[in-house]
């Protein structure tokens, strides 16, 4: 069995002391003000915030989630990796009013568009989503790169044996958490641009390498991965109904349900295979994508924090650049890691696969740390660990500087307006260590909930079709008023939130399950996306309804904030801030994410 040797905790030190160093210089460089600590002085460059909103998001459902899902179902999941069109559309089309704003927070935006009781509605519910998903997936994403990389590490208290998994949790939210506490928005984004670098260096090392390990002298590792692999392991596209099921209510097999209705777990299974069909890629998975990339605090922050215009479209490009990578760098290598495990190529992976050479879908969370651990050369393996524990804590310090940006600047300031600069920024700290604390106790959730990847998409598509309404529709049409947000964000929030009331306690095993036939029963094991798009259809209605249901909205009020309210000065001001070296940059970016989905046709 490998280990980490000498020369990898060498590599691995060495790279925590120099961010360690930086963090430092970036702390030195802080000032004790609300604009430095929430958004960095509004000064970054362009290419820290294309390096930093890549940073955010490919975190640990990605090390983890998604190489397991690569390992387990193939291709499939990179219909979200190719979302990377929708950092267009933050850059092209959000930008310029979120710039215009000046604001600090989503919240605030959806106040100056609507209202304030919007501004309190949308921090709510996006402290819950940060809980429920960045927060407790980082924690146990970290456990799982731990337990795997170490596992004979732990100890006992009592009768109680702490493994590495705790261990890991714990230890990357404290060394995490000291340099986003101490430094804020500025220490968050810069070390996160190093830390891009150093991942994505060390995930392409964890794919050649593992391609070295399955070529042959007749055949390369790239040809021998299609031949072990399925090709529907390299189909984006998957069948709106699983093969064999037949519309009604009478199973078709003892382990399948009724045809209109999907285990509730994302990763559910039909004999062997996972099943992500594909009318629910195409039309509610650009959804949560639109509401993540334009809509959400978490990867927006980055861009409020521009110099200007210009820095934040240009890093939301550069970001769509990266975002093309995971494809080859986390799904492929899950792929990978499955056919070498299932041809025996290097001892010690054989648990990612069952003794008739399916995939353990159990032990698939694994499969990155897997491969890192066994198929690497020392010193190579210290490389890419640094890059996996960059991940995690890239993840985590942003969401701990997000949560603390939004419970400070839209509930507590909003709570204590004579509040002083110095005072806000310490209540951030404070919220930053509660907000840890309640993610810690979502963990078991997500034990029990199957994929790691599915989880985060699945309560991510309960969560995301109201905001992301209310965000388009705002800027889109000015003839929507408050009244039809606030409803929209209620209701969808409502319903989104007794989806997972319903489904949490079958998924902890409190619940047995549900009568079948009953309304609860169709509920908890309708598919995520199809209850994601119902819920989608729902706040669209209810938008529109109220909104031409009360009075309009005053026009000068919105000024600068919706397309049907922008001066010619705005205008001006925005064509100014583009050439054409941003519209090719784009358009290739198009070109590249067209020619993934024509080459992963099976």
């Amino acid at each position: 069995m490998a280990h980490l040797t000498a020369l990898d905790w060498i590599v691995i030190v060495g790279y925590f002391l120099g961010l360690a160093a930086l963090a430092l210089w970036v702390i030195r460089q802080s000032k004790d003000t609300t604009d430095d600590y929430f958004l960095a002085g509004r000064h970054l460059g362009w290419w820290v915030v294309g390096a930093s909103i890549f940073a955010s998001n490919i975190g640990s459902e990605h090390l983890v989630g998604l190489a397991g899902s690569g390992a387990t179902d193939g291709v499939v999941f990179a219909h979200y990796e190719l979302h990377a069109w929708c950092l267009l559309v933050l850059g092209w089309v959000l930008v310029p009013f979120y710039m215009r704003s000046m604001v600090f927070t989503m919240p605030e935006f959806l106040e100056r568009r609507f209202s304030g009781a919007s501004r309190w509605m949308l921090s709510v519910i996006s402290l819950v989503a940060y809980i429920l998903t960045k927060i407790a997936v980082g924690i146990f994403a970290g456990g799982i790169v731990f337990r795997t990389l170490m596992p004979e590490v732990g100890f006992n208290i009592g009768e109680m044996h702490i493994d590495s998994f705790w261990i890991g949790s714990f230890l990357v939210i404290v060394l995490t958490g000291i340099y986003t506490v101490l430094g804020g928005f500025r220490a968050v984004a810069y070390t996160e641009a190093v830390q891009t670098f150093v991942l994505i260096l060390g995930s392409i090392l964890a794919t050649y390498f593992g391609l070295q390990v399955l070529a042959t002298e007749d055949q390369s590792g790239w040809t021998r991965l299609r031949e072990i692999c399925s090709s529907e392991m390299f189909n984006l596209w998957q069948p709106a109904m699983p093969e064999g099921v037949a519309p009604t209510w009478e199973p078709v097999r003892e382990a399948d349900r009724a045809a209109w209705y999907f285990d509730n777990s994302p990763g559910s299974m039909y004999g062997d295979k996972g099943v992500y069909p594909w009318i629910g890629m195409l039309f509610c998975a650009p959804i949560i994508g639109l509401w993540y990339w334009c809509t959400d605090q978490y990867i927006v922050q980055r861009a409020l924090g521009a110099r200007n215009e210009t820095h934040a479209r240009r890093g939301s490009i550069f970001a769509a650049f990266l975002k093309l990578l995971p494809v080859f760098i986390f799904i492929i290598p899950g792929m990978i890691a499955y056919a070498i495990a299932k041809v025996g190529a290097v001892e010690g992976m054989e648990t990612l696969v069952n003794p008739d050479g399916t995939v353990a879908r159990d032990a698939a969370q694994g499969a990155f740390p897997l491969l890192v651990k066994h198929a690497l050369p020392a010193g190579i393996r210290g490389i890419v660990v640094a890059g996996l524990l960059s991940a995690l804590m890239s993840s985590l310090a942003g969401v701990f500087n997000a949560c603390s940006t939004l419970f400070t600047m839209d509930c507590y300031s909003k709570l204590h307006p004579t509040a002083t600069q110095s005072q806000l920024t310490w209540v951030g700290r404070i919220a930053t260590g509660v907000m840890v604390v309640l993610g810690l106790l979502w963990v078991p959730v997500i034990a029990n909930a199957g994929g790691l990847y599915g989880y985060l998409q699945s309560v991510q598509a309960y969560l995301a079709p109201p905001i992301f309404v209310v965000f388009f529709g705002g800027v889109f049409f000015r003839r929507l008023n408050a009244q039809g947000c606030l409803a929209t964000l209620i209701v969808g929030f409502a319903i989104g939130l007794w989806k997972l009331v319903i489904d949490t306690p079958v998924a902890l095993k409190w619940h047995s399950g549900y009568a079948e036939g009953s309304f609860n029963f169709i509920i908890n094991n309708m598919y995520f996306q199809y209850f994601s798009l119902a819920i989608f259809l729902i706040c669209s209605l209810v938008m529109v309804v109220v909104s031409l249901a009360t009075a309009p909205p005053d026009y000068a009020r919105i000024s600068g904030l919706t397309y049907g309210a922008i001066t010619e000065e705005d205008r001006l001001r925005t064509r100014e801030s583009w050439n054409a070296v941003d519209v090719v940059a784009s358009v290739l970016v198009m070109g590249l994410i067209i020619a993934a989905y024509v080459y992963f046709q099976g």
